[in-house]
């Protein structure tokens, strides 16, 4: 009965057919969601060279709708040259070492200075017939000023001799920095770790147009006239009959590539609770020898690295204390 029904329905040729089909294309899709989950799993999971990179990161998103905004041109500055002269052509948002503009927001305060000519009974004298002005760049706390200093040009009604009031002391000659600004530079990089670059932009924020470099030019300038303070304290602090120094790696000025070199901070921490920051590129013992011989007699502490040791046993008169020994890891 069964080979009669068989026979007499033979299989179709077409759903067969369909049914392969359908097979192939469940396993290309089961393919293709697997790819899918690996991928999601390698962006939460995987390794940071194995996340996605985004190619053009100014590609609409296909979950966004796209803008038709056009990107705005960025400004360009070119500086060109006129013919016959080697005078340069700048534009007028630039601005030279020299050079300080600041916009109508920014505070001027104005101090007039008087001449010890027109004061007391001579005074009748003279005649003020022009004023110099001069502009220094101050800073006030979160804020910058601009000190507009007035000296009058002075003219003797008699003599008709023309004198100039000179300007009252600087710290730095030649700089329209003011001695506020100076410390504030200092203190907010060195103290605050605010880096030039960012306290420029803050400066830009504030209407403030003043070249960058300038900056650099001033806290190296104000450097030079601490030096000689940073070297009276260390030769105190060598006074000490104990005396206590370690060395600590720092990330210092950059070498090839664009990488940061290692280098070293030399605490020095004296009797009286002085502490002094000396550097060096290396943690050599050159630089333990530079500092202490022939300058330091005493007790020498410091965590037991070989270099102190060596230096204390061929030095006289110094004696090497350990803090604490050292412990390898590998041990």
């Amino acid at each position: 009965m069964k080979k009669t029904d068989q026979a007499s329905n033979p299989p179709n040729v077409s759903d067969y057919h369909s049914v392969v089909m359908e097979n192939v294309l469940l396993r290309d899709e089961v393919h293709q969601l697997k790819n899918r989950v690996e991928w999601f799993e390698k962006q939460l999971f995987g390794r940071k060279s194995e996340k996605r990179v985004i190619e053009n990161p100014y590609q609409d998103d296909f979950l966004t709708p796209p803008t038709t905004t056009p990107a705005e041109p960025e400004a360009k500055i070119t500086v060109s040259y006129e013919r016959g002269t080697a005078k340069k052509v700048r534009p007028d948002n630039c601005t030279t070492d020299a050079g300080l503009r600041f916009s109508d927001e920014v505070p001027v305060e104005v101090i007039r200075i008087t001449p010890p000519e027109l004061i007391g009974e001579g005074a009748n004298d003279y005649d003020i017939v022009d004023t110099n002005i001069s502009r220094k760049l101050a800073q006030q706390p979160a804020s910058y000023v601009v000190l507009q200093y007035e000296t009058p040009v002075i003219k003797h009604k008699t003599t008709h001799a023309i004198t100039t009031t000179p300007m009252p002391a600087q710290v730095l000659d030649s700089s329209l920095a003011d001695v506020s600004l100076l410390v504030g530079l200092l203190v907010d990089k060195f103290l605050y770790h605010l880096p030039l670059y960012r306290q420029h932009q803050r400066m830009g924020l504030q209407g403030i147009t003043v070249s960058r470099a300038s900056l650099t030019n001033w806290v190296k300038r104000t450097i030079e006239l601490l030096r000689p303070i940073v070297e009276a304290q260390l030769a105190h602090v060598l006074l000490s009959k104990v005396l206590a120094m370690d060395e600590t790696p720092i990330k210092a000025s950059r070498e090839h590539k664009g990488k940061m070199k290692t280098g070293y901070f030399w605490p020095i921490y004296g009797e009286d609770h002085e502490v002094v920051f000396t550097y060096n590129e290396s943690r050599g013992r050159q630089h333990i020898e530079s500092t202490l011989k022939k300058q330091f007699q005493g007790t020498l502490i410091t965590d037991g690295y070989s270099a102190y040791a060596r230096f204390a046993e061929q030095t006289q008169g110094v004696t090497h204390a350990i803090t604490a020994p050292r412990i390898n890891p590998a041990t």
